[in-house]
């Protein structure tokens, strides 16, 4: 993603109050704009690759040394660069696809936006007259109980865990490094800033991650 996109994206998220989940629910006009939203944040950074970050953990993915990854991202660059989908865990979801909240058909975007713009700009809904919304977690909306299992097996489980790119300030996904310590794994936190975790981890590395991690991607 360009450098000059960030900007753009400040002034998107200044400007537009986030749609919480029971306005989405409740508001026809509010599925509109959320859509609207996302279609117009899809023509600015739809073009988005995989940095050196995504490549050098899909480089260690592919020799046996990730057997799991444990995301807040909603972009689908984990998978694009390589890591299978069933071994990551999205724990606030994917913006690639959408999903109908009542019967969990999956929808992709294209078709999405077909319906959407041909209609006036108005949100479809489902067959079966649910909602159709992206494969993310809206503010508001409960947490995916299968991925928060899942990430907590893998942070119990582990013997390292990478913290990486993380403020580890957003709960419940900031705890698992610590359940992961606890547990007895080492933990290792590669962040620009400092973190709340970071005396208690085996190694602090306040540096860019895609400097810190371009040695292990595979060529």
């Amino acid at each position: 993603m360009r450098h000059s996109g960030f900007p753009l994206a400040r002034r998107l998220w200044t400007k537009n109050r986030p749609i919480e989940f029971d306005d989405f629910l409740t508001s026809k006009e509010m599925r509109h704009e959320s859509w609207r939203r996302r279609f117009a944040m899809e023509d600015n950074f739809g073009g988005a690759k995989p940095g050196r970050g995504h490549r050098a953990l899909a480089s260690l993915y592919r020799v046996g040394k990730v057997p799991g990854l444990v995301t807040q991202n909603i972009d689908n660059l984990h998978q694009v660069s390589g890591i299978a989908a069933a071994d990551i865990v999205e724990l606030h979801g994917n913006t690639t696809y959408a999903t109908c909240l009542s019967c969990a058909q999956r929808y992709e975007l294209a078709w999405v936006r077909e319906k959407f713009e041909s209609n006036g700009r108005r949100a479809p809904d489902c067959a079966c007259g649910g909602y159709i919304k992206t494969a993310t977690v809206s503010f508001g909306q409960a947490m995916p109980a299968d991925a928060m299992q899942r990430a907590e097996g893998l942070a119990c489980d582990c013997d390292l865990f990478l913290a990486i790119g993380s403020s580890l300030v957003v709960w419940p996904a900031a705890g698992f490094p610590l359940m992961a310590k606890r547990n007895g794994a080492s933990l290792v936190i590669i962040n620009r800033e400092p973190t709340e975790f970071d005396d208690i981890a085996d190694l602090v590395v306040h540096h860019d991650i895609g400097d810190v991690l371009a040695p292990f991607i595979a060529h």
